[in-house]
């Protein structure tokens, strides 16, 4: 089978994949983090779709298979209106059918920042694991101000996405996994983060919060601030000890991803 792709907002393609079925009790939006693509969610998306939830996903612009520069953002809210795109289909082709919204790391960006900018989704919950929302870590304190926007960075996430020997090397090696990411992703996260730090309050989606308590990456420090600040009145948090920044990928990938499927049958036995 060929390809998909979809047209976002301003035209540039981004690589699509939907798997869903007449069956699905639910759907779910999947968001990937920097330099990665959607394929490191297989495992993921197989264990949903054996829970009987549909998935959506999709390689931001400039990572995997999508357009774009690579890994560049001009501005923090395309990764916020390219995942809205998302969002609406899910939306619409599931008109009687929750939807959530799951995002890691820089995904997980996304999806918290998403929640306060589109405040009125028909979302069901969304859920964060390991979203860089205010670097508390200082992740991009390595990025200097003053540099030309395109310049390209390597990529030294491997040795931190993962306590698992074989995910790493598999990092490294994975061919769509981008080997650099240009400055300009950088400042777009560091203005994105500066807005949400004023706003983060307005957060009122039904939300799970998850983070690796290892996370060398992203500090969980970041998830419990989201956590406190967050005005949803459904809200919860869970910390996996030991853990680096892919919970999904981690020895206990089982487990949280079976917290997840749990916590989203609970609100879709009361959709």
């Amino acid at each position: 089978m060929s390809d998909q792709f979809v047209e976002s907002f301003d035209g540039t393609r981004l690589f699509y994949n939907p798997e869903v079925s007449p069956q699905d009790r639910a759907v779910i939006v999947i968001v990937h983090g920097l330099c990665e693509h959607q394929g490191r969610y297989d495992y993921f998306a197989q264990k949903m779709h054996d829970a009987g939830i549909g998935t959506y996903r999709f390689d931001h612009r400039g990572h995997g298979k999508s357009d774009g520069e690579c890994a560049y953002l001009g501005d923090f809210n395309e990764i916020l209106d390219d995942t809205n795109v998302i969002v609406d289909r899910a939306i619409a082709e599931n008109p009687d059918k929750p939807v959530f919204l799951f995002g890691h790391s820089m995904g997980g960006f996304a999806v918290a920042l998403y929640g306060v900018k589109y405040p009125d989704k028909r979302l069901a919950g969304i859920i964060c694991n390991g979203g860089l929302t205010a670097d508390k870590a200082g992740f991009l304190n390595g990025v200097p101000a003053g540099l030309d926007p395109h310049m390209q960075l390597p990529n030294e996430l491997g040795d931190g996405v993962c306590s698992v020997e074989e995910v790493r090397d598999w990092y490294v090696k994975d061919p769509l996994n981008r080997k650099t990411f240009a400055v300009g992703i950088a400042y777009a996260l560091k203005d994105g983060i500066t807005w949400f730090s004023g706003v983060k309050q307005n957060f009122a989606y039904p939300a799970l919060f998850t983070h690796g308590e290892k996370d060398g990456i992203i500090s969980p420090a970041d998830t419990y601030e989201l956590f406190e600040k967050a005005a949803s009145k459904d809200k919860q948090m869970k910390i996996y000890g030991g853990s680096f920044h892919e919970v999904i990928n981690e020895f206990c990938r089982d487990e949280a991803i079976a917290d997840y499927i749990a916590w989203m049958n609970r609100r879709i036995e009361h959709a």
